[in-house]
């Protein structure tokens, strides 16, 4: 099967005035379609940078990122959602529209879209609030909307930057038990970075560690939990333990 992604023997630096920072060094990484790659690792280590190169935000200095087996291009990166850490919705615009917005700007607006677009709304619990505006929702529901928007463009790969590390942890533990089950019922491949090794576990597939900057993989760990345990199960079940113990022995090794 061709992979959704490769990286081979990424490298990346940020240069100044004062000098090189390597940021990532030698990266080879396959994620597969329908994969859910949490990505975790010593703070500042690159894992930001990375996500920037899966964006097609920043080109590699080094190797090659390929999707869908062709070479990664800035043209290519339409096909690439990217959920970042803030909802960033507008004010002035409610919920449905806010939503349609990228539709809006792409010209992709047709009536089959916003269908779809208002499917997802009734599904994820968001439709009877559609005309109301970003502040009389919670946090949780700005981060489902958010999600709806970038999936509203049917992006191959979804790249979510900490994307609930701005709530309370409860409204943190319901939010990402909703939105690993959106993305699992939407059969999305999705890569995730965060500090919140519990998070990384219970809403993976698969989590690869890196090392201190400038990174390179350390390890990857495959999550053998059911498809069908939501993330709030995953934590109650008794191998969870097991891979977090695993996950920070490597961490703490990197220290």
């Amino acid at each position: 099967m061709e992979p959704m992604m490769e990286l081979k023997n990424v490298g990346f630096s940020y240069h100044s005035v004062a000098g090189e920072t390597p940021a990532l060094s030698n990266i080879d990484l396959v994620v597969q379609k329908g994969d859910f790659l949490a990505v975790v690792g010593p703070s500042g280590c690159g894992k930001s940078t990375l996500l920037s190169l899966l964006a097609g935000l920043l080109e590699p200095e080094r190797g090659s990122i390929f999707l869908s087996g062709k070479k990664m291009t800035r043209a290519g990166a339409g096909a690439i959602g990217y959920m970042l850490q803030h909802d960033h919705l507008f004010e002035w615009r409610t919920i449905e529209k806010n939503v349609l917005l990228g539709l809006e700007i792409q010209d992709k607006l047709t009536p089959e879209a916003r269908e779809r677009v208002f499917d997802m709304l009734k599904a994820y619990g968001l439709y009877k609030f559609r005309k109301a505006k970003p502040s009389q929702l919670s946090g949780g529901m700005r981060q489902r909307a958010a999600l709806i928007r970038t999936l509203a463009l049917s992006p191959e790969l979804l790249l979510l930057d900490e994307p609930f590390s701005a709530l309370d942890y409860q409204t943190r533990l319901t939010v990402g038990d909703d939105i690993g089950k959106i993305i699992r019922k939407e059969g999305k491949t999705a890569v995730l970075v965060t500090h919140d090794l519990s998070e990384a576990i219970s809403l993976s597939s698969r989590v690869l560690i890196l090392s201190r900057r400038p990174a390179t993989v350390k390890r990857v760990i495959p999550i053998g939990f059911p498809m069908e345990k939501s993330a709030l199960e995953r934590r109650n079940c008794p191998e969870f333990s097991d891979y977090f113990n695993e996950i920070w022995k490597e961490l703490d090794e990197n220290e």
